[in-house]
């Protein structure tokens, strides 16, 4: 008996374990890789709007402890509150937005050929989620501080520009340099418009964090009067349209409107439409519904905006600016 089992041992791998080591992936194809990125951006644009659902239903503190939900209790259960089971639910989704993470960076290192760029962007997808699980931590030991409520929001809008230049960059062919696929002052205008809708965004969380959906009752609030706030935040959207307006005509005289004319067009629709739901959020006393759609809407906007400039680059033949690192 001994015998038998020192030969099992020493015996190499069996046809069915040869079979079963083939099947582990030991590299990702570029294809592949890229619909690995594009499952991570829409998991960071989601678990934004999820994170701002736990606001509006005043389930900010529905778990008052972290990282447990409450003392002993990992998760809720079910004799748990419905604050709790919607606090819990973000958490345990956060950890979805982990997992898509971890497999965008586990790609960049498989990816052949393996890419520096790509490795650099996911990791700071890497870096981006550890911030926010401190942070999401800090700030339920601050009980929902407008100041860390705003840095949250912030740094998830900052996590989804990686992962949407991520994606981007995994569709470039390999071994090409992106060069400008429009005039320079259309460049320049993109990189206003980045500004601008940068300004959009943080100006909108002032007004949310000054606003009624605090995410509990108790939470601080902003000291500020919600009109002004409300009004400079307005001001500033229609700036920001207008500016868009002005890029088709800027575009069109330089010849360029045909290649953004579809990003264009998108950026419109979704700036009018979150224009709209602005100003009837606003007149109808800010209901929770409309200023989810409104925050969902940011993100629209804010993506559209990046993945615009994005647009006015296109790859060139040229030496490998991604720097292979293996083969």
């Amino acid at each position: 008996m001994g015998g038998a089992q020192s030969v099992s041992l020493g015996a190499g791998p069996t046809p069915t374990m040869r079979v079963r080591m083939r099947r582990v992936p030991s590299t990702v194809s570029p294809a592949a890789y890229r619909r690995v990125t594009l499952v991570a951006a829409i998991l960071i644009a989601i678990i934004i709007v999820t994170g701002a659902a736990v606001r509006l239903t005043n389930s900010g503190l529905g778990c008052p402890t972290w990282p447990n939900c409450a003392t002993g209790q990992l998760v809720a259960h079910e004799a748990s509150s419905v604050h709790q089971k919607i606090e819990s639910t973000n958490r345990l989704f956060t950890g979805l937005v982990s997992i898509g993470v971890i497999a965008a960076v586990l790609g960049a290192f498989l990816r052949r050929p393996r890419r520096r760029d790509l490795m650099w962007l996911s990791g700071g997808l890497v870096a981006g989620v550890i911030g926010q699980i401190v942070l999401g931590g800090i700030t339920v030991l601050v009980h929902l501080n407008p100041v860390a409520v705003m840095s949250h929001f912030l740094l998830s809008m900052v996590l989804l520009a990686d992962a949407i230049v991520l994606y981007h960059r995994g569709g470039i062919p390999d071994h090409t340099v992106e060069s400008r696929a429009v005039a320079g002052s259309i460049v320049h205008y993109g990189r206003a418009l980045l500004a601008l809708v940068i300004i959009v965004v943080v100006t909108g969380t002032v007004v949310t964090n000054t606003g009624p959906h605090a995410g509990d009752k108790h939470a601080k609030r902003f000291d500020l009067a919600l009109p002004e706030v409300a009004r400079i935040h307005g001001i500033a959207v229609m700036v920001f349209l207008a500016a868009v307006l002005g890029l088709v005509f800027v575009a069109h005289r330089a010849g360029s409107l045909a290649r953004l004319q579809r990003a264009i067009t998108v950026l419109l629709v979704v700036v009018v439409a979150q224009a709209a739901v602005g100003y009837t959020q606003y007149f109808t006393g800010v209901p929770p519904l409309l200023v989810g759609v409104h925050i969902a809407g940011a993100v629209a906007v804010f993506s559209s905006t990046v993945a615009l400039y994005l647009r006015m680059y296109e790859p060139v033949p040229g030496a490998d600016q991604a720097e292979a690192v293996a083969s």
